[in-house]
């Protein structure tokens, strides 16, 4: 065995091998419809491969490292073949990539390429993450029989436009994601990797923000320019959007998601729909971030993916798992959002107090917001090393973040479902942003994320308006003797693009405006923050 595999399966605490060693096709050449060919390595036992279920991964990352010696071997030595191949035009597939919009056609071309080989048996699987994933959901309405279960990890069907919404766009993640593929293939690429990620950095100022591509890597990236072009309803995207075809799939779906993970607002949605559709589907949510490696899709592999193939039940267990942060412990629903949480509001009050009660008169709190200063990203659903839960203390000593936070709770109080906010704001600019995040304040006075979200107003410079937010979702209880914190600002950057407060496109905006933002909370103005919550078991 591989020695490298070996450490991680020793890691993920796998089940032993099934048999000795496994035998690698390399370059198997996968014929398009319009003559292209992509390429695939398929990994399966020494010996009795042949016939065994399909494990199907298509991928633009490389068919090697991680996803073959890891993942296909680890795959193969108990009860798969599988098959991974690059998706068109990277590591030596046919023709142009142009991110996420031929998945579909080459998608279904793969499969019906597939059922064909000698050495297949009777049944796919499919497999993978975030891009991974979202290949499964192009194909989903129009599965061959064939296909027995599809297992989507950290993913969602209409993956980038969550990023790309008119009112807030997601900077960072989509604009390091270009660079990544754009920059994969070149020589010693891994090893360049930190030094790509600091020029990553220093780009994300750039202005105008269209050169940025060239700042950070040297060429045009055409994706780039399009996410900091077109917002998500451009018809530039036409094609990447596969939520209608959620409730058509045919199979059984096992959906892996983490909490503090890029995509799990789509994700969530996709497994609602599937719920209505009465589709076959379960779901599991554990504290992870986009790029936390865990056993569970292997083990859905293995004892979900792997029954259906053999025509068998998975072991029973509930359709929703959740791993509910705070009481540390995983716990089983029937649905999501689970039943029996109530949205409970907790208004803004005077110097800076959290409370259930309306508010009382007051004036208003205030800040200036300075986008050539800009309110920092700190931990959340963010793909670089600061990422997921984290110290907020020193965010929160920044005078352009607010805080109002709850008394110490006499009993602990749960929170799991969809979490929002409602603001009454407004700002010296019409173009602003509001930044809320949920936190959770411990015993030694340290402040937690527990979720967040933003939107931009585009008439903000008049009266008091309502800005309402909508927030990751989230399963966490806050115990008793912590606090329950709400945190305002207008950005965290770079997770999030800067306002530059002009209205002037994000792409070509050169001049940044300072503005002097206000948070009324008062009877006529509640702002709050709505938790569901169930406060006893």
């Amino acid at each position: 065995m591989n020695v490298k595999s070996h450490v991680v399966q020793r890691l993920l605490k796998l089940p032993p091998p099934l048999g000795r060693g496994v035998t690698t096709d390399r370059d198997l050449r996968v014929p398009m419809p319009d003559g292209v060919e992509l390429l695939a390595d398929r990994w399966a036992p020494r010996t009795g491969g042949e016939g065994l279920p399909t494990l199907l991964i298509r991928t633009p990352y490389g068919r090697g490292g991680l996803f073959g010696e890891v993942m296909g071997r680890a795959l193969a030595e108990r009860g798969y073949q599988v098959l991974i191949q690059s998706a068109r035009g990277g590591f030596g597939s046919g023709g142009t990539f142009d991110p996420m919009r031929q998945e579909r056609a080459d998608g279904l071309a793969t499969l019906d390429w597939l059922i064909k080989q000698p050495w297949f048996g009777d049944a796919i699987v499919l497999w993978g993450l975030s891009y991974m994933g979202h290949v499964q959901w192009a194909v989903a309405d129009q599965l061959p029989p064939q296909v027995k279960a599809m297992i989507p990890q950290v993913t969602e069907s209409a993956l980038t436009l969550e990023f790309l919404r008119a009112d807030g766009m997601s900077l960072e993640t989509p604009f390091g994601w270009g660079v990544q593929v754009g920059t994969q293939e070149r020589p010693l690429a891994l090893l360049r990797k930190p030094m790509q990620e600091r020029k990553n950095d220093r780009a994300l100022r750039t202005l105008p923000l269209d050169q940025a591509d060239m700042a950070a890597f040297g060429q045009r990236s055409q994706y780039i320019q399009d996410i900091l072009a077109h917002d998500a309803d451009n018809p530039r995207w036409t094609g990447f959007d596969h939520r209608h075809r959620v409730a058509d799939v045919s199979v059984p779906v096992s959906s892996i998601g983490g909490w503090y993970d890029i995509f799990l607002p789509g994700q969530l949605r996709d497994f609602r729909i599937l719920q209505d559709a009465g589709r076959p589907a379960r779901l599991t949510v554990g504290p992870w971030t986009h790029m936390t490696v865990t056993e569970v899709p292997f083990t859905e592999a293995l004892e979900f993916g792997l029954a259906y193939a053999r025509g068998e039940q998975p072991p029973q267990r509930p359709p929703v798992r959740l791993y509910v942060m705070g009481e540390e412990t995983w716990r089983d629903f029937e649905s999501w959002p689970p039943k029996g949480y109530e949205p409970q509001r907790f208004h803004l009050q005077p110097g800076g107090a959290l409370a259930g009660e309306d508010p009382a008169e007051s004036a208003p709190d205030r800040y200036r917001y300075d986008p050539a200063d800009p309110t920092p990203a700190a931990g959340g659903a963010r793909l670089p090393k600061d990422r997921g839960r984290v110290d907020n203390t020193k965010l929160e000593a920044r005078p352009d973040v607010l805080t109002y936070t709850t008394p110490a709770l006499d009993e602990d109080v749960e929170v799991i479902g969809e979490v929002s906010a409602e603001i009454w704001f407004t700002s010296s600019l019409p173009y602003a942003d509001v930044f809320v995040r949920l936190c959770d304040v411990d015993a030694a006075g340290r402040s937690w994320n527990v979720c967040d979200g933003l939107v931009s107003l585009t008439d903000a410079d008049g009266a008091p308006q309502c800005a309402t937010i909508n927030l990751w979702p989230t399963a966490y209880r806050f115990k008793r003797g912590h606090r329950i914190r709400v945190q305002i600002s207008s950005g965290a950057f770079p997770r999030y693009a800067r306002n530059p407060g002009t209205g002037v496109p994000r792409a070509t905006a050169t001049v940044l405006l300072a503005a002097d933002q206000t948070v009324h909370h008062d009877p006529a103005h509640p702002s709050a923050i709505i938790l569901p919550t169930r406060t006893r078991d």
